[in-house]
C-alpha cells in the first residue's frame, strides 16, 4: 500500500521564493561551499597529523591545538557565511549562509572538547553530549518556531499522514532510520564497543549531534529549497540537499575525538541529498518534515565511529599492518558507498515531483529488517561483546624493601634475595589490598590484584575512578588500556632477508665474536627475560635457546601456551641478545619471555604483568601471589618499549617495579626511545628511572642515530647510560625469516647480551648490578653524538659504545 493520496493545491509550499536579480550570489555561495569543504576537511586532518606526530615524537601533547584550529576553522568559513547570510536577496543565498554559520559556530565548541586528553574518553563523550544538546536548545531558540509555510493560511484540512504525526513516527522519519541503520552496518561488521558506560555516552553524544543537526536542519532552513513551480523537488533535493551536506561536514568535524571524526566527514554529508528527498515526500504529503527525520539519520550515523572505534587505537602507531586504522578505512569506503547508494535511491522513490511514498507499514517493516540485520551482522560477522578499558588503582602503601641481605655472590645470594623481595611484596599487597578488593569484588568490577607494584586493576569509568580516588588507601588512579579487537587477525611480520652466513656488523663492532671465539664465553648458564610482541619459538636461531619447563612463558593477553609471536617484534629483539648463528650477542644463553605488547600497544597492567612474571615466573594458569618461583627468575631483563602517556602510564607509574627489580638482583635494561633528536626525549617509563640500564642507538659509523632519544631525564638524571649499534640490525623474524630493522629498540637486548657474557664468565657477577654497571661504563668506548645541542656527550651517548671483548676481560679480574 503506498501514501499517494496528492495534497490539496498549494497546501504546504511556499510560494515562489523568488530568483535573484544577479547571479554572482549564487557564484559566491558556490565559491563559499568549496572553500568550507576543502578547508574544514583539511583543518581536520592537518589536526590529526599533528597529534600523531606528537605521539610519534614523544612530544607533551598540546591541548590548546584542537580549540585554536576549531576557531580557526569557524573564523575562516563562518565569514563569508555570515555574508551570505546578510547580503543577498535570494532567501535561498540567505538560508545557506545561515546554516553554514550556525554549523561553524557550533564547530568551535564541539572541536574544542578535543583538548581532554584521549585516555579520558568517557569523560569526553559525555562532554560532547551535553554540548551538542545545549547547541541544539540555543538554536531551536534563536530560530523560533520552524517555519513550516510562507503561503496565505488555509482552510483545507491537512491530509491524515499529516494529522496524525503527531502520534506516531511518519513513513519518512522512519525511512531516514532505515537509512541510519544502513550506515551503521559498516561499523557494526568491523568496529567493537567499548565499555558499557562508554557505549551508553556514546549513544547519548550521538543523540545529541542529532539533536544539534535536526536544529540547524529544521523546517526553516529548508522552506526557501521548497519553493513553487515545476523544479521545486530537484532544487530541495540537489541545491538544498548540497547546502545541507556542508552543514553536516561542519557538525561530524566536530563530532568525535581526533581521529574518530575523520570518517564521518567522508560518509555523512552526501545523506544531506537524503534529507533533501525526505523533504519533498513529507510536503508532498501536506505537512512539512520537522526534524525527525535528521535527528534519527545523522545520530544513528555518527553512532558507528563514536561508539565502535576508540580514538586513541586511530593512531600511526597501529598504521603499519591491518589494524584499526586499516578497518577504519575499510568502514569508512563501505559507509561512504552506502551513503551515495542511499542519496540516489531515496532521490529517485522520494524526491520525485510525482514519486510515491511509502505506506508506514513498508516503512517500519524496512527499518526492521535493517534492526534486525544489524543485529545478525554484529552476533554473526562483528565482534560482539563490550571492550571498555579498565583502571590501575595504585596503592599508597608500597613494599618496604631496604635491609635486604645481598647475601653471597653470585646465583646463591642473588637467589635468595629475590625470594625476600618477592616475600615482602606479596605479604604488603595481600595485607593491604583486602578492603578495597572485596568492595569491588562486591560490585562486581573484576578487580585484578598486583604485588610488583601494589595495585588493582579493575573495571570502572569516570565514576568509579572518583570513588577509588577519594579512597584514603589510594595514591592515585590510571586507565590501563584494552585493545579492541579487530574483525581479522592482522598479517603475521616475517622476514625477507636471506639468513647471516656469519657474525652480523653489530656483533662484530661490540667484539662480541672475539668473546666467543677468543675468550670461549657464549653466555651459558644465564637466563635473559624478554617482554614485548612475543617470541617465536620455532625459530632455528631460537628454539635450541628457550628454556622450557611450565615457567618460562606467559601470555596475558591471548593466554597462549608457548611461545608465538604474530608482531616480529620480539622475536628479533629476542634473537638479537641471544639468537645463533652471528646474530645474537649471546648465543649459548637461555631466554624466556612474556607477552606485553599486542599490536604495538601495551598498558600499565599488561606491563607489569609481565615484570612480575621475570620476578616470579609460575606455571601456564597459576596464581602470581601463591604459585611465584623466584628462584627461576631470569638474569637479565630486555625491554625494547616504553609506557606513555597514551597508553595510561603516568612517570611513577612502574617505578616500584624496577626498584623492587634492582633489588632483587635482576638487571633491567630498556630502550631509550625513538623520539630523537630532541633534547629531554627519554621519558616514557621505565627509560628514565635511574636504576634501569637505559640503551640508545649508534650506526656503522659509531654516531649517535638521529632518532635516538636524548637526555637529560627528568630531574636532571643522566640518560643514556650507554649506546649500541641499532640501525640496519639483522635478525629473526616469526615464520623462520630474517629482517633488518632500526630502533633502540635494537640496540637494547644487545647491551643485554653483553651483561649475559659478563655474568656467564664470572658467575659471581650474578646479581651484582653496580659492579656490572661501573664494568659496562669503564670499558665503553667513545661514540660520536649527532650533536652536542643536548648538552654534554654523556646526554646522547651516555658513558659511550658498549664493548662486550672488554667488559668481559673486565669481568673475569
Amino acid at each position: 500500500m503506498l501514501a499517494d493520496t496528492p495534497p490539496p493545491p498549494g497546501y504546504g509550499f511556499p510560494p515562489s521564493a523568488g530568483r535573484p536579480s544577479s547571479p554572482w550570489p549564487v557564484v559566491a555561495a558556490a565559491l563559499a561551499g568549496g572553500w568550507t569543504v576543502v578547508l574544514a576537511v583539511l583543518l581536520q586532518a592537518v589536526g590529526w597529523s599533528a597529534e600523531q606526530l606528537q605521539v610519534a615524537a614523544g612530544w607533551d601533547r598540546q591541548a590548546w591545538l584542537w580549540p585554536v584550529l576549531s576557531l580557526a576553522t569557524a573564523v575562516a568559513v563562518g565569514l563569508p557565511a555570515l555574508l551570505l547570510a546578510l547580503l543577498p536577496r535570494s532567501p535561498r543565498v540567505r538560508a545557506t549562509g545561515r546554516g553554514w554559520l550556525g554549523a561553524a559556530l557550533a564547530l568551535i565548541a564541539l572541536g574544542s572538547l578535543r583538548a581532554l586528553p584521549q585516555v579520558h574518553h568517557e569523560l569526553y563523550l559525555a562532554a560532547l553530549a551535553g554540548t551538542a544538546t545545549l547547541l541544539a536548545l540555543l538554536t531551536t531558540r534563536l530560530s523560533g518556531q520552524p517555519a513550516t509555510t510562507t503561503s496565505p493560511p488555509t482552510t483545507t484540512p491537512p491530509p491524515p499522514a499529516a494529522a496524525d504525526g503527531a502520534r506516531r513516527p511518519r513513513a519518512v522519519t522512519l525511512l531516514a532510520i532505515a537509512a541510519g541503520l544502513a550506515l551503521l552496518l559498516p561499523w557494526v561488521r568491523f568496529g567493537a564497543l567499548g565499555g558499557l558506560l562508554e557505549t551508553v555516552l556514546a549513544a547519548l553524544a550521538a543523540t545529541a549531534v542529532g539533536l544539534l543537526a535536526g536544529a540547524l536542519l529544521g523546517d526553516r532552513f529548508w522552506s526557501p529549497f521548497t519553493g513553487d513551480g515545476p523544479p521545486r523537488a530537484a532544487r530541495t533535493v540537489l541545491v538544498g540537499g548540497l547546502v545541507a551536506g556542508v552543514v553536516l561536514l561542519l557538525v561530524v568535524a566536530g563530532a568525535g575525538h581526533s581521529g574518530a571524526q575523520l570518517p564521518a566527514l567522508l560518509f555523512v554529508p552526501p545523506v544531506g541529498f537524503v534529507l533533501g528527498a525526505c523533504q519533498v515526500a513529507t510536503r508532498r504529503a501536506g505537512a512539512p518534515a520537522g526534524s525527525a527525520p535528521v535527528r534519527w539519520l545523522v545520530g544513528l550515523a555518527v553512532f558507528g565511529p563514536l561508539a565502535l572505534t576508540d580514538p586513541e587505537e586511530i593512531s600511526i602507531l597501529l598504521a603499519t599492518t591491518r589494524d584499526v586504522p586499516y578497518w577504519v578505512a575499510v568502514a569508512s569506503g563501505v559507509g561512504l558507498a552506502v551513503a551515495v547508494v542511499l542519496a540516489i535511491g531515496y532521490g529517485v522513490l522520494l524526491g520525485r515531483p510525482r514519486g510515491r511514498t511509502p505506506s508506514r507499514l513498508v516503512a517500519a517493516s524496512s527499518a526492521a529488517v535493517l534492526l534486525l540485520t544489524v543485529g545478525v551482522v554484529d552476533v554473526a560477522a562483528g565482534q560482539p561483546g563490550l571492550y571498555g578499558e579498565r583502571l590501575l588503582v595504585v596503592l599508597r602503601e608500597q613494599a618496604d624493601l631496604s635491609g635486604i641481605p645481598a647475601g653471597t655472590p653470585g646465583r646463591a645470594g642473588r637467589d635468595a634475595r629475590t625470594a625476600e623481595v618477592y616475600r615482602r611484596l606479596v605479604s604488603t599487597a595481600e595485607r593491604t589490598q583486602g578492603a578495597l578488593r572485596r568492595d569491588l569484588t562486591r560490585l562486581r568490577l573484576d578487580p585484578t590484584p598486583y604485588y610488583l607494584v601494589n595495585a588493582i586493576e579493575t573495571d570502572g569509568g569516570p565514576a568509579v575512578r572518583a570513588w577509588l580516588s577519594a579512597r584514603p588507601e589510594v595514591a592515585r588512579v590510571l586507565v590501563s588500556q584494552r585493545l579492541r579487537p579487530l574483525p581479522a587477525p592482522a598479517p603475521v611480520s616475517g622476514g625477507d632477508r636471506p639468513a647471516p652466513t656469519g657474525p652480523e656488523w653489530n656483533i662484530r663492532m661490540l667484539g662480541a665474536d672475539r668473546v666467543w671465539s677468543e675468550l670461549d664465553v657464549t653466555g651459558s648458564g644465564v637466563v635473559v627475560g624478554s617482554s614485548d610482541s612475543g617470541v617465536d619459538g620455532a625459530h632455528p636461531t631460537l628454539a635450541a635457546g628457550f628454556r622450557g619447563g611450565d615457567d618460562s612463558w606467559y601470555d596475558p593477553w591471548d593466554h597462549t601456551r608457548s611461545p608465538t609471536d604474530s608482531g616480529g617484534h620480539g622475536t628479533h629483539t629476542t634473537a638479537s641478545a641471544v639468537g645463533r648463528d652471528g646474530i645474537g650477542v649471546a648465543p649459548g644463553a637461555q631466554w624466556v619471555g612474556c607477552v606485553n605488547l599486542d599490536r604495538n600497544l601495551g598498558s600499565p597492567a599488561h606491563y607489569l604483568d609481565c615484570l612480575q612474571f621475570m620476578l616470579a615466573p609460575f606455571p601456564a594458569g597459576g596464581d602470581p601471589f601463591t604459585d611465584g618461583r623466584p628462584e627461576r627468575a631470569p638474569d637479565v631483563l630486555t625491554n625494547s618499549w616504553g609506557c606513555p602517556p597514551v597508553e595510561g602510564c603516568d612517570p611513577g607509574a612502574l617505578r616500584p617495579a624496577t626498584a623492587a627489580l634492582t633489588a632483587a638482583g635482576i638487571l633491567v635494561v630498556a630502550a631509550a626511545g625513538n623520539t630523537g633528536p630532541d633534547c629531554g626525549s627519554i621519558v616514557d617509563p621505565p627509560a628514565p628511572y635511574p636504576d634501569v640500564l637505559t640503551v640508545g642507538a649508534v650506526g656503522r659509523d659509531r654516531r649517535v642515530t638521529e632518532f635516538s632519544s636524548r637526555g637529560p631525564a627528568a630531574g636532571g638524571a643522566a640518560k643514556p647510560d650507554l649506546v649500541a649499534p641499532g640501525a640496519e640490525i639483522l635478525s629473526a623474524m616469526p615464520g623462520g625469516g630474517y629482517a633488518v630493522l632500526d630502533g633502540t629498540s635494537m640496540a637494547t637486548p644487545q647491551v643485554a647480551g653483553v651483561v649475559a657474557l659478563m655474568w656467564s664468565a664470572n658467575p659471581a657477577l650474578v646479581g651484582d648490578l653496580e659492579r656490572t654497571r661501573n664494568i659496562l661504563r669503564d670499558t665503553a668506548q667513545p661514540a660520536g653524538p649527532a650533536d652536542l645541542s643536548c648538552g654534554p656527550v654523556a646526554a646522547s651517548t651516555g658513558a659511550g659504545l658498549v664493548d662486550a671483548y672488554a667488559a668481559v676481560r673486565a669481568a673475569r679480574r
